[in-house]
Order: structure tokens, then C-alpha cells, then sequence
């Protein structure tokens, strides 16, 4: 990858002729193919498809920056563009961003500063080009991920239960992925090629929710011109899936109570019964028992359900943080991307009280502000990077969940490689001083 940066072509534009120089100067060292001009109208008579990235100035006579930045992108608008500014402002930069400023950087710079932008602006243009010009990938049903043993354990009960006609009650905190698990249910069960129906109860108002379920026949209430088949029934042969079940009134329970016990719909306003073969899924945010208590949730409802399964939060089954972010990765586009070792260790350290949900977000929130091909610690959101600064004024525990996890890999490794440590580094990804030093930090010995 380094030797495509060091090959790309920079376009420099800057009414100061010195501050011109200044740039192909530190670019030509990094072996850039650096061109200048002081005027945007003279770099506009140019084809600039030819370039891989240009940096201009904002105040500039003739053309400004924003201006000159407007025009390319009308005519390239591919071609990545960083402005450069003495007189910074919220409104320069909002108004550089909205019109597709790739990057903004205020003057004076350091030559570092200048190097880790056109290196990072250079890496995610790499990123984009390959995202678009390589094979469309497959889209993949979405499918729990993790092989940590707790998810094993829980990989078992839903196997034990996905064939069954019992009706299940699935609850774990937000974001653990309830859902997913009911469709991991249905698509597990003899009904995988019957309808899978998801009603999110706590969307729905209770009236609406009602007539939604169940369905109405025509005239039955003011606005009901027409007839209308429930959720329920169109799920026939089925499953229905009920999620924020806790949100229903007691008296939808009641109805909802009653179609578990006989299998039989009655729409809003109708006679007629219909017998309707539908497994019902439900899944709860709330600790069901104590809604119970306080009154909020029927106990004989709750006596339906045949199986309850609580899904483990993400803080209970770390193991999975590192496939979890390779598989999300993916999924966002970025498969190219990874995660450096102390970024991992500060995600793996992270308790996630909004667990999967929360850690897809971080992930597409770091790739959108900071976009590297390596995702370093100061790349994560204010929260994790609090927690670097936390590190280092005070003692941590001996092992952390990630080190007990790279211990045991790192160990493996060794052992089928009979401590081979060039060998075990290539394997591992990393250099021998790392693995010379993680042997030492995890006490690891050869047995023979």
C-alpha cells in the first residue's frame, strides 16, 4: 500500500509562491508527484483526472478555494480535494464539507500534520476505489456471530428449540440482537419457508396495534373503508415475531393471551372465527418478572410462552468483540480496515451497555470521522480515548479480557510452531519484538 501512495500524483494551489514551495518540498520527500500552481482559474485549464488528490488555499483572488472546489466537483467528482485556510471557522468548514471538501486544515502546519492528512485522504480514496471497482460482493443474510463459549451454550438452546411448536420468549438487554435470534428461530425451523412477521409493539399505538394484529372488517370503526387482514393471519404457517411485547396494554395481552390458548382470530367488527397455525416469538427489554410484580404484564400470559432465552450481553462474551468487528467491517465496506492491538484492547476492555447495537455504531462512526486502513486508539469516540488517558495514571488489572484471549492464541501459535518465533510472528501478524515482548508480558515458556 505504501507504494501506492508513494506513486500518486498531488496537484498544489496557493496564491503564495512560497507557501507553494513549502508543500512540494515536504510531499516531494515522501516521493509524491508534486505540481503547483498559484491560480485556480490556470489549474482549472489542466485535466486534472490526472491527479490523485489536490490541496488548495481558500483566499485566493480570481477563484477561491470554495469555488475552485465547486467546479471540480462538477467536472471531477471522485477526485479528492483538501482546503487550506490561515482564517479558519465553523462556517468555512461546514460550508468546505457540504460541498465535498474530502478534508479541511487550518494553516500554519507542521509537515507531520501535513503527511498523516495526504497519507490518511490518499488511503481512504484507495478504500473507495476499491469498494467500487471490485466484484460486487454477495449480500449475506444477516446470521449470529461468535464462538465464544458462552455463545456456543447459547448456540445449543436455540437448536434444542427451533423445531418445536412452543412459543418463545427471547430477552436480553437493547442491542443484543433479539431479533436476529428470532429469525435464527424461524430459519432453523420446519416454517423457514413460510412468512416471518415482525410487529414492533412499541411503535404501534395500542389502539392501532390492535386492529393491526388482529385485523377489521369494513365499517367496524370511522376510517375503515375496506377490509383488513391482521399480522397474525398473513403469517400463517409461520412465525410472528413480537418485539417490546412489555409495551402492550393488559388488555391487548388479554386477546393476544386468548389466541395462544386456541389458535383463533376474531377481526375488529367480525363473526367469524379463523383458526390460524402461527408460532408466536416475543422478545423483552425489560425484566419481564418485575413488570409482573408491578402488574404491568400478565402472569398467565407470560405462562404461554413454553421457553424463555436470554440472550448474554456483549460484556459477557468479549471473546467475540474482535469477529464481530471483522464482521462488521465488512458488511460497511471497509474490509481492508483493521484494528491496531491497543485499539482492540480498549474496545475488548469497554463494558458496551448498548452491546452489539453500540459497538456497529462506534465502528461506523470511527470510519466516518477518522477513515485509516488502521484504526488507532485516538481514531475511537471521546469515551475510549478518555479511557488511553485513564491507563496510563492508574493500575489496571493484571490481564485484561483481550490478553487472556491473545495469551492463549499466542501460545497455540508457539506450540505448532515449536516456538518458532519468526514463524509464530508471521502467523500472528505482528513482528518478533512484539511477540518477544508478549511472551514476556504473559509469562509464556517452552514446556520442553
Amino acid at each position: 500500500m505504501a507504494g501506492v501512495f508513494m506513486k500518486a500524483r498531488i496537484l498544489v494551489i496557493d496564491d503564495d509562491a512560497v507557501a507553494c514551495e513549502f508543500l512540494q518540498e515536504v510531499l516531494l520527500r515522501d516521493g509524491y508527484d508534486v505540481a503547483a500552481f498559484t491560480s485556480a482559474l490556470a489549474a482549472l485549464e489542466q485535466d486534472l483526472s490526472e491527479y490523485d488528490l489536490l490541496m488548495s488555499d481558500i483566499r485566493m483572488p480570481g477563484m477561491d478555494g470554495l469555488q475552485f472546489l465547486n467546479e471540480v466537483q462538477k467536472k471531477w467528482p471522485n477526485l479528492p480535494v483538501i482546503l487550506m485556510t490561515a482564517y479558519g471557522s465553523l462556517e468555512t468548514t461546514m460550508e468546505a464539507i457540504s460541498l465535498g471538501a474530502w478534508d479541511y486544515i487550518s494553516k500554519p502546519f507542521s509537515p507531520e500534520d501535513c503527511r498523516a492528512l495526504v497519507k490518511k485522504v490518499l488511503e481512504v480514496r484507495e478504500l473507495r476505489e476499491r469498494r467500487s471497482n471490485g466484484p460486487p460482493e454477495a449480500i449475506e443474510e444477516a446470521k449470529m456471530i461468535g464462538s465464544s463459549s458462552t455463545m456456543v451454550e447459547f448456540y445449543k438452546q436455540i437448536a434444542r428449540v427451533a423445531d418445536s411448536q412452543a412459543s418463545v420468549l427471547i430477552e436480553g438487554e437493547s442491542g443484543t440482537g433479539k431479533e436476529l435470534t428470532a429469525r435464527s428461530l424461524h430459519s432453523m425451523s420446519l416454517r423457514r419457508l413460510k412468512p416471518f412477521v415482525v410487529v414492533h409493539c412499541g411503535a404501534i399505538p395500542d389502539n392501532l396495534l390492535e386492529s393491526e394484529l388482529f385485523g377489521y372488517e369494513r365499517g367496524s370503526f370511522t376510517g375503515a373503508d375496506h377490509q383488513h387482514t391482521g399480522l397474525i393471519e398473513s403469517a400463517q404457517g409461520g412465525t410472528i415475531f413480537l418485539d417490546e411485547i412489555t409495551e402492550m396494554s393488559t388488555a391487548l395481552q388479554s386477546k393476544l393471551l386468548r389466541f395462544m390458548q386456541d389458535g383463533e382470530v376474531r377481526r375488529i367488527g367480525g363473526h367469524e372465527v379463523r383458526h390460524v397455525a402461527v408460532r408466536v416469538v416475543a422478545a423483552a427489554n425489560k425484566n419481564i418478572d418485575e413488570e409482573v410484580g408491578f402488574g404491568r404484564f400478565r402472569l398467565d400470559l407470560l405462562y404461554r410462552f413454553i421457553v424463555r432465552l436470554r440472550i448474554p450481553p456483549l460484556r459477557e462474551r468479549r471473546a467475540d468483540i474482535p469477529l464481530l468487528i471483522e464482521a462488521m467491517l465488512k458488511k460497511l465496506g471497509y474490509p481492508g480496515v483493521r484494528v491496531s492491538v491497543e485499539t482492540m484492547e480498549l474496545l475488548m476492555a469497554y463494558d458496551w451497555p448498548g452491546n452489539v447495537r453500540e459497538l456497529e455504531n462506534v465502528l461506523q462512526q470511527t470510519l466516518l470521522l477518522s477513515p485509516f486502513v488502521v484504526i488507532l486508539p485516538e481514531n475511537l469516540p471521546d469515551r475510549f480515548r478518555q479511557k488511553v488517558e485513564t491507563k496510563k495514571g492508574i493500575d489496571l488489572p493484571e490481564m485484561t479480557p483481550l490478553e487472556e484471549v491473545q495469551r492463549e492464541q499466542i501460545l497455540q501459535t508457539l506450540k505448532a510452531t515449536s516456538w518458532n518465533q519468526s514463524k509464530a510472528a508471521e502467523i500472528l501478524g505482528i513482528d518478533r519484538k512484539t511477540l518477544r515482548m508478549k511472551i514476556r508480558r504473559y509469562g509464556l515458556q517452552d514446556e520442553k
